[in-house]
């Protein structure tokens, strides 16, 4: 990818997205780590990628990432990792997901 479209986060997440629903995990990695100011808008991206993937378990290290990073999680994260704990089997780990969710956003998922 251009190293002028890796400042575009709407370019970035859509490469993210597409190399992913081609099973191309490797490169949209790639992307994902070159790009420099990362929202929940581009974790999301990645970790909807490892769903798609069979690698569910991987959203929850992305999730870890964001925690340390202090990047707050949108409804939409939120949702990716209710929907990676249910690909994963890790039920009891969505109890714990559940209750991080701020209410504002637990009313509207």
């Amino acid at each position: 990818m251009p190293e002028n479209y890796r400042h575009d986060n709407i370019t970035s997440n859509s490469a993210i997205g597409m190399l992913m629903k081609f099973g191309d995990v490797e490169r949209a990695e790639r992307i994902f780590r070159s790009i420099k100011a990362k929202g929940a808008d581009i974790y999301g991206a990645l970790m909807n990628g490892y769903n798609l993937n069979g690698e569910s378990w991987k959203c929850f290290k992305v999730f870890e990432e964001m925690n340390e990073k202090d990047i707050i999680p949108n409804e939409i994260v939120w949702n990716i990792l209710i929907g990676a704990c249910s690909k994963s089997g890790m039920l009891h780990h969505c109890q714990y997901i559940m209750n991080q969710i701020p209410l504002n956003i637990r009313n509207k998922i």
